[in-house]
């Protein structure tokens, strides 16, 4: 299946919305870092204790930061901690979006993994919300003309509603203002507030998530772990 078909056909199974549907958006809050270590250690055992302490350490040092460090750390962090997989052969399942603490508990993910794990760790960090956003590309994997592209997925930080984002990703390790990334195309993004179906640049969300189901049965999960969620 073509690439863009593939899109459009996720955008409508996630995204058909009943008319006059209000969406409360969430947020992250007061999350129980016991309670996530509880259930890391319940499911994984106590092998991952040691990148849990460092993620959690991450956290806890990042409050006098500025927004670009934190972003650096917290990209660095992930890129190195984590290797890169396919869901199939890390969950058995064709597509699966892993909770941080799933993510942590492998050690492994895929780029959703990867972008989730990194916009989950910043909101934590003290990053507003609203300066945050994970984005579906198309990804040339070639410098060549007609080079073929796959589907992927970053995380786009907005110092400004209307600024150009910077984009975290797990192919390259700079973290790069999206002019200087003409390898990503952005196909549509999202984060609590709704999606946003247009350009990089939109401003509003055109719509709310409550359809988009795998973002949503996320942090369903999210929420059992001990991450708290809060309306924005």
């Amino acid at each position: 299946m073509a690439f863009l078909t593939r899109f459009r056909n996720a955008l409508l199974a996630w995204l058909v919305l009943a008319s006059g549907v209000m969406w409360v958006a969430s947020a992250l809050g007061a999350t129980d870092f016991d309670k996530l270590l509880a259930t890391l250690t319940q499911r994984w055992g106590q092998g991952p204790i040691p990148k849990f302490n460092a993620w959690r350490t991450l956290i806890a040092n990042s409050g006098s930061l500025s927004d670009n460090d934190r972003l650096k750390r917290v990209n660095d962090f992930f890129n190195r901690q984590m290797r890169f997989g396919e869901d199939a052969d890390i969950w058995n399942q064709a597509d699966y979006w892993a909770t941080p603490m799933e993510s942590i508990g492998q050690g492994a993910g895929d780029c959703e993994d990867f972008a989730i794990a990194k916009y989950f760790t910043l909101r934590e960090s003290g990053v507003a919300p609203n300066k945050l956003r994970l984005i579906y590309v198309r990804a040339t994997t070639g410098s060549a003309a007609g080079a073929p592209s796959q589907a992927h997925m970053v995380l786009a930080y907005y110092a400004q509603p209307e600024a150009e984002p910077l984009v975290l990703d797990n192919l390259i390790n700079d973290i790069r203002p999206a002019s200087r990334r003409p390898d990503l195309v952005p196909v549509f993004s999202f984060n609590t507030d709704g999606v946003f179906t247009g350009g990089a640049k939109d401003i509003a969300p055109s719509a709310g998530t409550g359809r988009l189901s795998r973002w949503e049965d996320l942090l369903k999960r999210a929420r059992a772990e001990g991450f708290e969620l809060t309306p924005n």
